[in-house]
């Protein structure tokens, strides 16, 4: 019988009766008329230690595969219908995106009245769910990604757009948000740059502010993560991290500081990674030394899904999980969010056998349940069954392509090619990206998402030829891995699969299984629990039966230590343990015939890869559909290419240059003469140098939304005049990194001897299709005591015709201190629209805030001296400058 139609019987409505009241008197807890702090003791202290345990664990899923008793002592909460995918790790989480509202809603409150009703204690669950541009749903607004709000550099619009999701969270009954993403971009091949607000603290903790107090104002807990510095060498993700106790507050503190003390997050959730070879997740100085006792945080923290028991088997400082939940608890962590109920036996243990102090334990129930009742889930626990969210869709749309046109950046602009002309007779399209409307990581479906190439074709009608081309695939490989449908064994799908606990597979296997393919990446985990992580083999054997016939490229692609047989020849041979190959061979197929097939892998250090793959017999059609891309452009009068980069979660880049064979078909279609404009799709750096130079124009897009497509069209054709700034350092070759603008002073120079250190596109950059002109810089005073500001007043003008926007941008530097400072600061901007030959004052303050520094005993002063204000319309454009001193 499931929980969610599970009745109360006569003995369990006895038993909450009993819970209400004793004797005519009401339990303080379900007082509301009572202090909330009042409330939490008196529940606390009725709580039994199990109840207390599941009041600190979280999962995704529901209940209507849950027996009647298996909730029965409460939980923190769900995230309704998400089920867990992915390796054995279950890191990854697949969202049920497919139900409607009003089913969301009915499936929560009938969560919500199990554990209100028929739990012991009758605490309510929190409904969370991500929400990190837009509510990872069906029938819910995708508005543009994260990096791409930072872009508008518009906190009122970023602030809206969240009022827009938060209305759409709240009508579902969602009471919690995993979002935003507030760590510092500060390396550009991080795969989850696309999340955040960009490299500098300042406009991160700037648009984090805008987008929380959005949610928190309408009663929605927000989640910043991930606490702390979630990229580490190289631009990995959840790298160890070994940054000093300065360069934390100074650059990677202030987002988490601000999202608490000017939003009002009460959530926070911990990174995957080590800091100071302490697991975020069980970091007691950071979780409890300065984020609950320094600056004062009331909140809970949860860590990342499935992180507490990185400490066993990522970070080996636990020996188990039961030991990584102890050290988590103990660490200042308040709720351990897993992938799957059946979790909690790992990490149950310690909380009921001393493991875990219980003044720990206590004030983390305490904080889950003071949220609780500072929700209202008490007295209010279930929502409305009627929904609005027709409506909420359209005010999505509205606001959606408000932000994705004020987020497009243009980067170049050559002859002023842009805007084109609506007049224009022909034009190509190309690029499969023109058509995908890609809305990157964390997103749902979009409510009726259009895409570049129907938006441009709506906007121009059918006076215009477009002419569209695919062009080539993002893919940088022609192959892929051998699918099930053609391995067979015994007449069975996939392979016989044999792994052993030694290197050298004698013996015995310890592990006998059928794989459906060979497509594998064992990162923290074996390929099985009877197996090390670390010292393995495994050999898999059956037939294969080529779909066509052919001369295939076939073989493998992993870590070094593998071989493959085809009729007991080998084909391929990589055993010597050394790096990562991909090794592929030419062999001829005959359809339908069967091959027998073996591969041997052994692995001796952990991480294990290997895939089976081949080309499935096609030829390579790259040169043809650079040929058709270039037969489309020749027809017309202009050329938008449209490309793209992959990346996200786990997915970091090494290379930052467009993926596959983009540049030789932005190069080829260059080579015509038609000019050319080429838009690009992602969240992060892209580098130019082999093309850049040979095309008209440029626009970064981003990841614009579901009305990404119209509001690229719109600046195309002059309807919107872009404005959008860089909140990423664009390098010029990958060697440049960690490049950012807010670097401390260097030893001996910037540049290598055979590469400029110099960006190809700063931070703070972006073109507009009018022109500004800054002056008459004026400062209040030029000399102040630490304690004052200072107001700065100058005049923008628009020397242009066409009206538009400018990002006014204030930077500080202070010239003589004690330690090292940054060259250069953002302290302030402002995002104005003026009409063609229009002018406006505006003012800046500086207050004590701005002039802060840490000394070198780590402690905050405002030192004497003089400071440079640089105000500009980039990093590196500045117009105006003025020094003051502070006595």
């Amino acid at each position: 019988m499931s929980i969610t139609s599970y009745r109360l019987t006569c003995s369990c409505l006895l038993l909450f009766a009993c819970i209400v009241s004793v004797h005519g008197q009401q339990y303080i807890y379900k007082d509301n008329t009572q202090p909330v702090e009042k409330r939490v003791a008196d529940l606390l202290a009725r709580m039994t230690p199990e109840e207390k345990f599941w009041q600190l664990f979280m999962i995704p899923g529901d209940l209507d595969d849950a027996g009647p008793n298996q909730y029965k002592n409460g939980l923190f909460g769900f995230q309704v219908s998400a089920k867990a995918k992915g390796d054995a790790a279950g890191q990854l989480l697949s969202y049920n995106t497919q139900e409607d509202a009003t089913k969301v809603i009915r499936k929560i409150n009938s969560i919500q009245k199990y554990f209100v009703e028929q739990t012991r204690l009758g605490i309510p669950m929190i409904a969370f769910d991500e929400a990190l541009h837009g509510l990872v749903r069906s029938q819910s607004t995708a508005f543009p990604q994260a990096i791409a709000l930072a872009a508008t550099w518009d906190t009122a619009m970023v602030h809206r757009v969240a009022s827009d999701i938060a209305s759409q969270v709240k009508e579902r009954g969602i009471r919690q948000i995993l979002s935003p993403v507030v760590n510092i971009a500060s390396d550009v091949r991080w795969g989850r740059t696309e999340e955040t607000y960009g490299e500098d603290p300042y406009l991160t903790s700037a648009m984090g502010v805008a987008f929380m107090s959005a949610f928190e104002q309408k009663g929605i807990i927000t989640t910043p993560k991930h606490f702390v510095a979630n990229v580490g060498d190289g631009g990995r993700d959840s790298y160890p991290i070994h940054f000093n106790e300065r360069f934390l507050r100074e650059i990677h503190f202030p987002p988490f500081i601000d999202a608490i003390k000017k939003a009002g997050a009460r959530s926070i959730m911990t990174a995957y990674n080590s800091l100071d070879g302490t697991a975020a997740s069980s970091n007691h100085w950071l979780l409890i030394d300065k984020l609950k006792k320094k600056w004062g945080f009331k909140g809970f923290v949860i860590s990342d899904a499935n992180a507490v028991g990185g400490e066993a088997v990522l970070h080996y400082t636990a020996k188990d999980y039961e030991e990584s939940g102890a050290h988590a608890i103990n660490g200042g962590l308040d709720v351990i969010f897993q992938t799957d109920y059946e979790h909690h036996k790992l990490f149950m243990p310690a909380f009921l056998n001393g493991k875990i102090d219980q003044s720990r334990i206590d004030d983390a129930v305490s904080r889950v349940l003071r949220a609780k009742f500072e929700l209202g889930l008490f007295e209010n626990p279930y929502i409305p069954e009627t929904s609005n969210n027709l409506q909420l869709l359209r005010q999505g749309k509205a606001t959606a392509l408000e932000a994705a046109r004020k987020s497009f950046v243009l980067l170049k602009n050559e002859q002023r090619v842009l805007p084109l002309s609506k007049n224009i007779q022909s034009l190509a399209i190309i690029g499969t990206d023109a058509i995908e409307a890609r809305l990157g990581g964390y997103a749902g479906e979009g409510f009726k998402k259009i895409n570049m190439l129907d938006a441009i074709k709506e906007k121009l009608g059918n006076k215009t030829q477009v002419y569209y081309a695919e062009g080539v695939d993002r893919q940088d490989s022609s192959y892929r891995v051998i699918s099930g449908q053609y391995l067979s064994n015994n007449g069975k799908p996939g392979l016989k699969a044999e792994y052993f606990s030694g290197r050298d597979m004698s013996g015995k296997p310890s592990v006998v299984r059928t794989d459906a393919a060979i497509d594998f990446l064992w990162t923290l985990y074996a390929p099985d629990a009877k197996l090390n992580r670390d010292f393995y083999a495994a050999r898999w054997t059956g037939t294969l039966t080529a779909p066509r016939t052919g001369n295939y490229k076939i073989g493998i692609e992993g870590n070094d230590g593998y071989r493959l047989y085809i009729n007991d020849q080998l084909l391929v041979d990589q055993w010597q343990k050394l790096s990562y190959h991909t090794t592929l061979k030419n062999y001829s197929f005959e359809a339908g015939k069967k091959y027998t097939i073996k591969v041997e892998f052994y692995e001796t250090n952990g991480n294990g890869g290997i895939r089976l793959a081949w080309d499935e017999g096609k030829p390579d059609n790259t040169s043809q559909k650079i040929k058709d891309a270039v037969a489309a452009a020749q027809k017309a009068d202009v050329a938008v290419i449209v490309a793209g980069i992959t990346e996200g979660e786990f997915l970091d880049r090494a290379m930052l240059s467009l993926p596959g064979k983009q540049e030789a078909l932005i190069q080829a279609i260059a080579a015509i003469g038609k000019p050319v404009v080429v838009l690009l799709v992602g969240g992060s750096a892209i580098t130019m140098q082999p093309w850049a130079d040979q095309v008209k124009a440029i626009g970064h897009t981003w990841y614009g939304g579901e009305e990404g497509g119209r509001a690229v069209a719109d600046v195309l054709f002059g309807d919107y005049n872009p404005a959008g700034r860089l909140p990423i350092t664009f390098p010029v070759h990958e060697a440049q990194l960690p490049l950012v603008y807010n670097h401390k002073p260097t030893g001996r120079g910037d540049d290598y001897n055979n590469l400029s250190g110099q960006p190809l596109f700063p931070f703070g950059f972006g073109l507009s299709y009018t022109q500004f002109e800054y002056s008459n810089l004026v400062l209040d005073k030029k000399q102040i005591k630490p304690s004052d500001s200072i107001r700065i007043q100058l005049t923008v003008k628009n020397t242009g015709t066409r009206d538009g926007d400018e990002v006014v941008q204030l930077y500080l530097r202070d010239e003589l201190a004690s330690v090292a400072r940054p060259v250069m600061e953002l302290k302030g901007f402002q995002r104005i629209h003026l009409k063609g030959g229009q002018s406006r004052q505006l003012s800046f303050v500086v207050c004590p805030e701005h002039l802060s520094m840490l000394d070198k005993d780590l402690r905050p002063v405002i030192e004497p001296g003089s400071f440079r204000i640089m105000i500009g319309a980039s990093s590196k454009d500045i117009r105006l400058r003025e020094a003051f001193e502070v006595k």
